[in-house]
């Protein structure tokens, strides 16, 4: 079996897109291009510290070599505190007091899907960088929001690839309680079904965020005894539900299937506790040695000396995708820049081929990596990993057309 979907190219609505549109060319406009990037970073350190190094440090390249038409890009950032209504307030501050010509950024799936929401009612372009829900550009998609990282559809849809391999029928969930666990499981389920329509669920566990009671939630799985295990907590929550896990026996015999635990953000804290031969999506970053990769993996290393995590390669990439936008637009007018971003190929960090924001929904085709976990002089790394490209695991144009609202 295979979500090796086909889909329509979306390059041919945007050709020719800078020269067809009168504005006045960015040299020409004066002052730094200024975006307002919001994000949880006092609440989601451990993915959000390294993404502002790489953020600060892609910016500075951009700067050095000079700027976008001699014009230097600059960022206001704000922490939301993980409530969407900071992120709400200070997307206006920024509008309107700091006079942002874009707003960028988000974590949390339920906090940029309101910083979409007021992108929509302000038109105000929104390049969402990290939020997975699929609402974002789907259900609750927008004209004025785009998002760069693979969503929960897509990582889901890789690692059913895998999950449909396995022998198990019996399968148990845990998932945050918040719009991105939601999404995830819902999407994982259906996929797996459709593929294995032999397969059970047979336990579903929704802790909240930041609060599992990692104990409670093990116990309530192993009594369901299933054979196998979709996780999809991350952070602390991941930490200790791996702990009372391992503890109490609940992964012994039974195959896992485990969303971002390949992450260094979530797989280094855990150490030489880290889960074995589980199934995750993730970043292998000391072993990928494209050329590209390498010369990020490098600059980052000798800049902050530390290695690069995810979120490295998600801020880095979203600062070149604005860069790559705001010259083919010629303009940091609102209407330019949207029409600059449909269809926009650009690299990542990842040095793999060029991804593409797509016209139809909005959603870039950046992919991820797919394999094992495994243990390595104490701590936890992905092996047996391959990219999934994100062009792959997407529905095809007639599939979109019936998720996203009509006009959006």
């Amino acid at each position: 079996m295979s979500f090796r979907f086909t889909r329509r190219s979306a390059l041919a609505a945007t050709a020719g897109v800078a020269g067809s549109l009168a504005a006045p060319a960015l040299h020409a406009q004066e002052g730094p291009i200024r975006v307002g990037e919001i994000n949880s970073y006092a609440t989601q350190a451990a993915f959000l510290l390294p993404y502002r190094n790489a953020w600060t440090m892609a910016q500075d390249e951009i700067n050095a070599a000079g700027g976008i038409n001699g014009r230097r890009l600059e960022t206001i950032f704000r922490d939301d505190a993980g409530r969407p209504e900071d992120a709400v307030r200070h997307a206006g501050e920024l509008v309107n007091n700091e006079r942002v010509h874009l707003l960028a950024g988000t974590f949390l799936s339920h906090i940029g899907l309101a910083v979409a929401d007021f992108a929509n009612q302000n038109r105000r372009l929104f390049v969402a960088s990290e939020p997975l829900t699929d609402a974002i550009v789907w259900a609750r998609g927008n004209r004025f929001t785009f998002r760069l990282r693979a969503s929960t559809y897509m990582q889901g849809a890789m690692l059913v690839e895998e999950a449909a391999k396995l022998p198990a029928r019996r399968w148990a969930i845990v998932a945050p309680n918040f719009e991105y666990g939601q999404s995830a499981t819902r999407w994982f389920k259906e996929l797996l079904t459709r593929a294995r329509p032999d397969v059970q669920f047979v336990a579903e566990q929704f802790p909240a965020l930041g609060r599992i009671d990692a104990g409670a939630t093990v116990q309530a799985i192993a009594s369901a005894n299933p054979e196998a295990i979709f996780n999809v907590t991350f952070g602390p929550d991941l930490t200790n539900f791996v702990r009372q896990g391992s503890t109490r026996g609940l992964f012994e015999r039974r195959r896992v299937v485990s969303l971002l635990t390949g992450e260094p953000e979530y797989l280094d804290p855990l150490g030489d506790e880290a889960p074995e031969n589980w199934i995750v999506t993730g970043y292998p970053w000391q072993d990928l040695n494209t050329p590209g990769h390498a010369r990020f993996r490098e600059a980052y290393r000798a800049r902050f000396r530390d290695h690069p995590r995810l979120g490295s390669i998600v801020a880095y990439d979203t600062v070149t995708a604005i860069a790559a936008m705001l010259r083919r637009a010629g303009s940091t007018d609102t209407e330019r820049m949207i029409e600059a971003m449909r269809g926009l190929r650009f690299p990542t960090a990842f040095g793999e081929q060029d991804i593409e924001f797509r016209a139809i929904d909005h959603q870039s085709t950046s992919g991820a990596y797919v394999g094992r976990t495994a243990l390595r002089n104490g701590r936890g790394v992905m092996v047996d990993w391959r990219y999934a490209d994100g062009r792959n695991y997407l529905p095809a144009d007639e599939v979109v057309r019936q998720l996203r609202p009509q006009g959006a």
